[in-house]
């Protein structure tokens, strides 16, 4: 029998740090969104525990340990006291290396996946709860939409949001590890955190005020990426050209997401990217509701393999 679900991708439309605790952790505070990216996770009992990327013939995507949909799997094995006997198969749809959670919804799409093949019958906020070690990202990729993170991240409250958002994303060759970027970050001696930052971010959003939110997205981990790749800074400009309401990079890079008006708007912002050169790739993608990214990691279907 095999599981298989899907979870999403996510950009964070505000990103902000404070400097790395005595632990070794950064204190975040986040708003994340699920993007139309998608990662399908199936899992099928086996006689011992494997990992195969479908879609991966540059091998970009590490097979170790420290795959997270491995240490996703091998956790939820512990919690519940049985061998970690699963073959999965992963079918990327995310950027690797991007700064778009690829990494992080395969993690979740395995939680979800061996809940259902192993009749655990946690709630995904039972799963997103056990996976907080994994990331800060795990928790929200679990259960998807648009909310808060707090504290390393992995703290995380929904949030309202009235109307879908229509992104332009920008990709390049090369990845920029988050661990890098974090190093990077420090050397700028980060402040402490505002714990009241991305209030008009939130305040934005419920209203559905796209001017609004486009002006609200920000990035700590921004400068860095322009350090890294100092070329992005082009293809950022290229979309505020294009008359984007709001520009950022995503996450810890190098992915560029850009705020368009709508589906069409995008597609013209992700033409006029694909003309310059300046980016590997280009694409449109829409914020995805609570209700989606629920229905898409609970549509398991069973099949006699």
């Amino acid at each position: 029998m095999t599981i298989s679900v899907t979870t999403f991708g996510k950009i964070n439309l505000s990103l902000r740090s404070g400097p790395v605790d005595e632990h070794g952790y950064h204190p975040l505070r986040t708003v994340f969104a699920s993007l139309d990216l998608r990662e399908t996770i199936s899992v099928t009992p086996a006689s011992e525990f494997t990992l195969r990327v479908a879609n991966d013939p540059a091998g970009l995507v590490p097979l170790d340990e420290s795959n997270l949909a491995t240490r996703a799997a091998k956790l939820l094995a512990e919690r519940v006291g049985r061998r970690p006997d699963v073959a999965i198969e992963i079918v990327k749809g995310v950027p690797v290396a991007g700064g778009m959670g690829g990494g992080s919804a395969d993690a979740a799409g395995a939680l979800l996946a061996l809940n259902e093949l192993w009749e655990i019958g946690l709630h995904p906020r039972q799963l997103a709860a056990i996976a907080r070690p994994l990331g800060a990202d795990v928790p929200f990729a679990v259960l998807g939409g648009v909310a808060l993170g707090t504290g390393r991240g992995d703290s995380v409250q929904p949030v309202p949001s009235a109307v879908p958002l229509h992104f332009a994303l920008a990709f390049q060759d090369e990845g920029i590890s988050t661990a890098g970027a974090y190093r990077a970050y420090d050397a700028l001696s980060p402040r402490a955190l505002n714990q009241d930052a991305e209030s008009a971010l939130l305040a934005a959003l419920a209203a559905g005020d796209l001017l609004a939110i486009g002006a609200e997205l920000h990035n700590d981990l921004q400068p860095v990426a322009l350090q890294f790749i100092p070329r992005l800074a082009q293809v950022m400009d290229l979309a505020t050209g294009q008359g984007a309401l709001g520009v950022i990079v995503s996450g810890s890079g190098p992915s560029v997401a850009a705020l368009a008006r709508d589906a069409d708007h995008a597609a013209e912002i992700c033409a006029a990217w694909l003309a310059s050169g300046t980016v590997s790739g280009a694409r449109t993608a829409v914020t995805v509701t609570p209700d989606e990214a629920r229905e898409a990691s609970s549509a398991t279907h069973a099949a006699f393999a």
